[in-house]
């Protein structure tokens, strides 16, 4: 049996006993190679620009990873001594396909089956080894389209990006879509225009009963506008309310002070709330990222690690689903944990939204026929994997449990001002008579601008009746400024996709890891920002290509993937449509069977693309500078640079043109008018003068770079070097006064660009600094500051130091007090294991995290595994740390000999109704 990941292996064996043996392909094995790795006669042929051969169906060409090769020969050796082949990856459509891709690679010569189950328990594995299937060819080819839609896709748009804004970059079907999403909030940001208003509120009391505050809700008749009823620019949207700034109220509280305030209404009407359905994938990212602050990448990776070890059902889902053993363990729970009188008498039932909702799976709850609680694995479970799975058996339990019930009642209460104007004040309260779910959970939500805490929840008014008289008391005006729309959060943005029906359960992490990874965004505290990077390829997307970040057809493109998952679609109609156009390949060319214009899905042909065919091809039409250049306002404006944002703009004085290198903290809508000046008059020419240097008198200038603040020495203005003597080689000469560089020193962290001053600068050039030499072998030692901060060098032995103070402070006696001490990789004192986890499942040896000269890694003491971006060194769990140190032992050692030449090929896939055994694939590839 092979599954994907190392920490199945043991569970499974477990449960399946002796006749079995579990192995694991440590995820994919095969993919479509970079073109430069195809074997040199391919290069030229119909494969070389994409691995895919578009002219003839769109065949691929896989290759095995490099770093899977010894991973495929172990697999081999253990097929010889098995009597069948059970494929056990995971239930999606990546889980197919992986299953297809080992199927070509081994070869087998024995039976082959394909096995599926959600969780992973004694009794869902015994259960899925009765009930073999074989692989479902139509998923697999879901999987091969969309992989060969996203090579075609960035292999054509990518060179655009390369030539028109910045090389390296890339572009992708739904991180584009995403990063659009991004910088369009960032725009109504920057264009947004704050709009004040002010409100009134008061405490009031009926005779012998308790206060209670309200808020002025009416004038004259007309209701008092409040932030949602301006419109970004500033102006009111809603018509016919009354608007007070901060004086109108404060005139109304002082006309107020001896007003006779009086009931005028009561109304009361029935409460209900409905719990959340059990959690997808999608929900469980948002639901994280509010209550327990995780991330999409930490979220799936802490739910992997629970599901893999048998604790909760497989986390990529879009069901809602639970099935009728999930339901009565939730009920029963419910029942014997709150009462019976919080559970329905019969289960609560969910639909998804969703139109392509997988219902056949399950959502994502606790494993088992019988839920733990949180109290039960207190014992087992740690840290995010404990938070996480109380989330999912607290929403699990929950969906099953009574409406929580209650009313709200609403009181009017009004008053004349002195000088006759009506005014009315509200109050709301909503009393829960019965909590129903609300005893297991309630369900998170996302902030919204201009939202108001009503206090709403569970507060109780007075019993009064209209006409009661009520003392008015604290009545004060409150000052407000609408705000901008709120940047994306992980969560946010994740629900936005899914609304729109961008990208599903699979791909929601990495579709945010993508963009974060390339670039196009950073984070602000859980915002993700976009980068001035991210405007100007958008831009370029929107003017040129605006069908490939178009929303409705990007989801569209989703629709017919799943079309094709269903057998409702054929993947070489829809791929050619999707290249060629909706007319087919151009020049006469002969499409691929079956792929004529009216076949197929037909929904990219209908949103009128013509096929991404040729996107590089001519790029006349698109003006490279006016792409990166982004208006700020009064002629200044910012321009995306091969080294990183800048600014242009004229002195305000003398019109000359200024620049300034543009912070990389500083977000897009901060950069007003105001901050641009700000930045342009401190770095004249991007630079802030110091003075001379005295012994050379060279200016000293201080700047920003895309590194950070730094301090440098001008030397164009230099003359010309004398020509060389007569007879010597000019050549050589000229090539290295070419070489001259400037100085340079980055300023300390202490230090700024604006308050460095000559004499800080002059010390930072001079860097290194000879502190002196070593008594014993002449060495010298010189104090500097690197890449990792201040350090010491002697020869090629390096220690660190402290602080950056010490590079002009230290001694030569504490010099060598600090090369005494016994040395590490990092040229520090051994410093014992940042954290101690236990014996690894697999060498038995045990598991510690330490800091190294690259970050924290695990070690089990022959095997190191560097910690992930998300792994925190106080947090990380044992079996986090095993799965780590597995999936490194699974790629085996880095091998430093010289590659061959030659890469072996591997079987060219045929569609789903023709697919031949492997060596017959093969050798058609061949000829």
């Amino acid at each position: 049996m092979i599954v994907e990941s190392p920490n199945k292996v043991k569970n499974i064996s477990n449960y399946l006993g002796p006749g079995y043996v579990v192995e694991a392909s440590v995820g994919h094995i095969r993919d479509l190679p970079q073109p430069s790795q195809l074997p040199d006669e391919m290069k030229k042929g119909p494969f070389g620009k994409f691995a895919v051969d578009v002219d003839h169906g769109f065949e691929p060409y896989y290759v095995v990873d490099t770093d899977k090769k010894k991973k495929v020969s172990e697999l081999k050796r253990a097929l010889k001594d098995a009597d069948e082949l059970i494929l056990a990856t995971d239930r999606d459509r990546e889980g197919e396909a992986i299953a297809w891709h080992l199927v070509q690679a081994l070869e087998p010569r024995i039976p082959y089956r394909r096995m599926v189950f959600g969780e992973i328990t004694r009794e869902a594995i015994q259960q899925a080894v009765q009930e073999l299937r074989d692989i479902d060819d139509r998923l697999v080819d879901a999987q091969e389209t969309r992989r060969i839609l996203d090579r075609l896709y960035g292999y054509e748009l990518s060179p655009v990006l390369w030539r028109k804004v910045r090389a390296g970059l890339s572009a992708g079907r739904v991180q584009s879509v995403a990063t659009r999403l991004c910088v369009e909030r960032e725009r109504e940001r920057m264009a947004f225009v704050a709009a004040g208003y002010a409100d009134v509120t008061g405490t009031f009391a009926p005779e012998g009963d308790s206060a209670f505050q309200a808020k002025l809700s009416q004038v004259e008749g007309k209701r008092v506008a409040s932030g949602r009823d301006f419109a970004d620019d500033g102006t009111l949207k809603t018509q016919n309310v009354a608007h007070l700034d901060v004086a109108a109220a404060q005139a109304l509280v002082a006309g107020l002070r001896d007003a006779r305030f009086a009931v005028r209404g009561v109304e009361e009407k029935p409460y209900t709330r409905r719990p959340a359905a059990p959690f997808i994938t999608s929900t469980l990212q948002q639901e994280a990222s509010r209550k327990l602050r995780l991330n999409a990448r930490q979220t799936m990776r802490t739910a992997q690690g629970l599901y893999e070890r048998g604790y909760i059902t497989y986390m990529r889902t879009d069901s809602i689903q639970l099935s009728a053993q999930a339901l009565a363990a939730a009920r029963a729970q419910a029942r014997e944990l709150y009462g019976p009188e919080y559970v329905p008498d019969s289960p609560r039932n969910y639909t998804s939204k969703a139109k392509n909702a997988q219902e056949g799976h399950e959502a994502i709850r606790p494993a088992g026929e019988n839920f733990r609680t949180p109290a039960q694995v207190s014992g087992e479970l740690r840290g995010d994997e404990f938070r996480l799975y109380d989330l999912i058996w607290k929403r699990t339990v929950a969906s099953q449990m009574h409406d929580a019930r209650g009313t709200t009642a609403t009181v009017r209460l009004g008053a004349t001002t002195a000088d006759g104007r009506d005014v009315e004040f509200s109050a709301s309260g909503t009393i829960i008579t019965f909590r129903g779910f609300l005893a297991a959970y309630e369900e998170g939500r996302d902030a919204t601008r201009d939202e108001e805490s009503t206090g709403d929840d569970d507060r109780r008014l007075p019993q009064v009746a209209a006409g009661d008289p009520l003392t008015a008391r604290d009545l004060t005006a409150d000052g407000h400024e609408t705000t901008p729309p709120a940047r994306y959060t992980e969560a946010s943005l994740i629900k936005t996709l899914e609304e729109k029906g961008i990208g599903r359960p699979s791909t929601f992490q990495s579709i945010i890891s993508t963009i974060v990874d390339r670039g196009y965004v950073w984070y602000k505290g859980s915002a993700l920002v976009p980068s001035w990077l991210a405007f100007a390829v958008t831009r370029l997307l929107e003017e040129h290509f605006p069908k490939l970040v178009d929303y409705d057809f990007t989801a569209e493109m989703e629709n017919d993937l799943d079309a094709i998952s269903r057998g409702e679609a054929e993947r070489v109609d829809w791929l050619t449509k999707f290249y060629f156009g909706a007319d087919g390949p151009a020049n006469g060319a002969a499409a691929p069977a079956g792929a004529g214009p009216g076949s197929g899905p037909g929904h990219a042909a209908d949103l009128e693309l013509d096929g991404i065919k040729g996107l590089a091809d001519d790029l006349g039409a698109i003006d490279a500078r006016e792409i990166s250049t982004i208006p700020i306002g009064d002629g200044v404006v910012l321009r995306v640079g091969r080294y990183g944002p800048y600014l242009e703009g004229p002195d305000r004085e003398t019109g000359e043109l200024l620049k300034a290198s543009v912070p990389e903290d500083v977000a897009p809508d901060e950069m007003t008018v105001e901050r641009a000046y700000e930045l342009l008059t401190t770095q004249s020419e991007g630079d802030n003068v110091l003075g001379q240097d005295p012994a050379t008198g060279r200016t000293i200038v201080a700047r920003v770079g895309r590194y950070g603040p730094y301090v440098t020495e001008l030397i164009e203005d230099e003359p010309a070097p004398e020509p060389p003597a007569e007879g010597a080689p000019k050549k050589r000469a000229a090539k290295k006064a070419a070489k001259a560089k400037p100085r340079t020193g980055s300023l300390f962290k202490d230090m700024s660009v604006e308050t460095v001053t000559l004499e800080q600068a002059l010390q930072l050039l001079s860097l290194p600094r000879v502190v002196g030499t070593d008594p014993q072998t002449g060495e010298e030692i010189t104090a500097q500051n690197g890449r990792y901060g201040p350090y010491l060098k002697k020869g090629t032995d390096s220690r660190s130091l402290e602080t950056e103070d010490q590079i002009f402070s230290i001694t030569l006696p504490e010099v060598l007090a600090i090369y005494a001490q016994p040395k590490t990789r990092r040229g520090a004192v051994a410093k014992p294991p940042l954290k101690e986890l236990g014996p690894d499942p697999e060498s038995g040896q045990p598991i510690v995290i330490k800091d190294g000269r690259f970050g924290p890694y695990a070690t089990d003491g022959t095997t190191n595994a560097t910690l992930r971006k998300d792994d925190d060194p106080e947090t990380v769990t044992l079996e986090r740390a095993a799965e780590l140190l597995a999936e490194k032992r699974a790629k085996g050692p880095v091998k430093k000999t010289a590659k061959k030449a030659a890469v072996k090929k591997t079987a060219a896939k045929k569609t789903a109704a023709k697919r031949a055994p492997a060596k017959k694939a093969a050798a058609a590839a061949e000829s």
